[in-house]
């Protein structure tokens, strides 16, 4: 038994420099980041080598895997124990899309376990904000099969054959394994997801790395692991009005949208034997916790332990909350 509290935990972020990068993401945080290339802010992540830790508090400096071997289930909680060990099962980003990314799928957990000893990777969107005219592709609008597929990449095709949305602030693209995706030029977004780092680039629009290469393709990897299904929707609906909007309903992870207007308390949607993650998309809120409080920022992201009960909601804000369903 601990002599001391666990409370909500701020990590120091993972800033990643990419071709398609650019400055939203320093802008929303309202940080210095120093470079105009920023394309993910890993807020959360125990994926090694990017390891986030701790920035407040009396554990500052610790590392995500750190605390879970130290506080187990106070941190994560008991379902989670229970189905992944001392595995912690997210990792949460946010993603500026200065240019278009790659067309990339991503293998199922059965696929991930198989070839890598991995998670697979199921992820969700929530689009922040975007550029007039900015793009989100995800899922097919015409059918092709794995024999096909070699010959539509080879070809450079792919782009016909998949589903193109216009992107919204407020926009929720649920993306399971499988489903062919990119983000367009023009989104900052939120991105909760399994944690994973496996991707198959499918098509690059033939641009080159830094040092003037083809950046390595995976279309043998990817052909496995497509869903290769046309399906009628892609995006998900919901009620942008409501003050509590359930977002994301997977066997992975639940989230919700949470609105909070002046002189009004919610508390959190039930996360019996979960952590809770919240990331700050406006405002600014104040979550009371166990006869204390903790404010949150637009732009800040925090994990809030198992341990902490009777959470509630209170300031002028939006954010976005996500957990482990039991």
């Amino acid at each position: 038994m601990k002599s001391f509290k666990l409370y909500p935990l701020k990590f120091e972020p993972h800033y990643k420099s990419v071709l398609w990068g650019g400055t939203r993401i320093g802008r929303f945080k309202g940080v210095d980041i120093g470079c105009n290339d920023t394309g993910e802010s890993w807020e959360i992540s125990a994926i090694p080598g990017f390891e986030t830790k701790v920035a407040n508090g009396f554990l500052k400096g610790k590392t995500l895997n750190q605390l879970i071997h130290e506080f187990g289930k106070d941190l994560v909680g008991d379902n989670v124990i229970k189905r992944y060990g001392d595995r912690f099962p997210l990792l949460i980003k946010l993603i500026d899309a200065n240019k278009d990314l790659s067309i990339q799928v991503h293998p199922d957990d059965t696929l991930a376990r198989e070839r890598y000893g991995s998670l697979g990777k199921s992820e969700m969107w929530y689009i922040i904000n975007s550029d007039k005219g900015a793009k989100i592709l995800c899922g097919l609008k015409s059918s092709m099969n794995a024999e096909q597929y070699p010959e539509i990449v080879s070809q450079k095709n792919i782009v016909d054959y998949l589903a193109v949305h216009d992107s919204n602030p407020g926009d929720v693209f649920y993306i399971p394994a499988g489903r062919i995706h990119a983000i367009g030029s023009g989104n900052l977004l939120a991105e909760i997801q399994e944690s994973s780092d496996i991707t198959f680039r499918i098509y690059d629009y033939d641009r080159l790395d830094k040092d003037g290469k083809p950046r390595e393709l995976h279309t043998e990897q990817a052909k496995e692991a497509i869903d290769y299904k046309v399906y009628d929707n892609y995006k998900t609906r919901y009620d942008q009005e409501s003050s509590i909007s359930q977002i994301a309903n997977n066997q992975f992870f639940h989230c919700h949208l949470l609105k909070v207007s002046t002189g009004e308390q919610i508390e959190l949607p039930c996360h019996a034997g979960s952590f809770i993650i919240i990331i700050g998309l406006e405002g600014s809120v104040v979550i009371e916790h166990d006869n204390d409080k903790t404010q949150i920022v637009q732009g800040e992201t925090f994990l809030i332990p198992a341990a902490l009960k009777d959470l509630k909601l209170s300031g002028v804000g939006k954010v976005l909350t996500s957990h482990i369903p039991a």
